[in-house]
């Protein structure tokens, strides 16, 4: 077995799933690529076979898998190191909400078993890239997001307008704080909070979602993954922003940024026993409203207050 252990910090919580890992029975038979961090950290511990890596041409098709230690911003990150291996992710959360990393620490034991012997499935999730080249991002850039990428205004209270084709046709001009271009995978995330709808993993589309837009009849909309997506900004300042996940760059105004689907997949692992719609239950708290009880709870204490006043 070939693991890549991942993270962006080492904190207790993450050297404890690491330590996990190295003490399995099945640790001896394994290799490890380890993320430089937790190379430097582990690699006198121990006798097994461990590989630091930095970068993506660090690792190679080899790797079975590569696990993900924090929350989904760790988890997203991954992806500058697996870009086209096609090498499955599995998200160990040691953080907060986790729609991405989603076995959770109490679970480890049994879970990092199930990694050894292999007992997980597979999942395509669609990414989508931005023109870098043509708008002069710097050549090492990875230009393929998970989750999202947006323009968004910089330097200024002032809303930005966004000029907006699909595939050649001119869509709408968005006076907005910004636009989001989502994947499935990201409409759980920035997309969400501004609004947009949460789209099934599978289901072959992107999301336009305005961030507080100017016009209340600038909604998200749902595109096929197949659209070719053109997009211009101008406003008052000189620049605006283009977030690629985590990665922000700046830009020029009137620069023209073209968002497509990439030509390659992610593969994100998960047990047999995982569902979407089980996790975006848990995650949102859906069938989870006590609102009933709460207002029972609150009539008790109002006619407590008022007996102890009439008294």
């Amino acid at each position: 077995m070939v693991i890549a252990l991942f993270s962006q910090e080492i904190n207790e919580s993450v050297s404890n799933v690491i330590e996990s890992f190295f003490s399995s029975k099945h640790a001896k038979h394994s290799k490890f690529f380890l993320e430089n961090k937790i190379f430097n950290n582990f690699k006198s511990d121990n006798n097994l076979e461990l590989i630091s890596f930095s970068k993506s041409e660090d690792l190679d098709s080899s790797i079975d898998i590569m696990v993900s230690i924090g929350g989904d911003g760790t988890f997203l990150r991954s992806i500058e190191f697996i870009r086209d291996l096609d090498i499955p992710v599995m998200g160990i959360n040691t953080g907060n909400l986790g729609f991405l990393a989603t076995i959770k620490k109490e679970n480890i034991e049994q879970s990092i078993e199930k990694i050894y012997t292999q007992k997980f499935k597979t999942e395509n999730r669609s990414i989508i890239k931005v023109n870098h080249k043509e708008i002069g991002l710097p050549k090492s850039v990875f230009p393929y997001a998970l989750n999202e990428i947006s323009v968004v205004r910089k330097d200024t209270t002032s809303m930005i307008n966004i000029n907006t084709s699909l595939d050649g046709n001119h869509l709408n001009s968005y006076w907005a704080d910004g636009l989001i271009v989502s994947t499935p995978t990201g409409s759980t995330g920035y997309s969400l909070s501004c609004g947009g709808p949460v789209i099934s993993p599978t289901s072959g589309s992107f999301v336009l979602t305005p961030i507080s837009p100017h016009n209340l009849n600038a909604r998200p909309l749902v595109i096929s993954d197949e659209t070719k997506i053109e997009l211009s900004v101008s406003g008052r300042e000189e620049n605006h922003l283009l977030s690629i996940d985590s990665k922000i760059f700046t830009l020029k105004n009137n620069t023209k940024i073209n968002i497509e689907k990439s030509d390659f997949e992610f593969k994100i692992a998960h047990f047999s026993n995982h569902n979407f719609y089980k996790t975006l239950k848990e995650k949102l708290l859906w069938g989870k409203d006590k609102k009933n009880k709460i207002k029972e709870k609150k009539k008790l204490y109002i006619l407590f207050s008022i007996n102890d006043f009439y008294i």
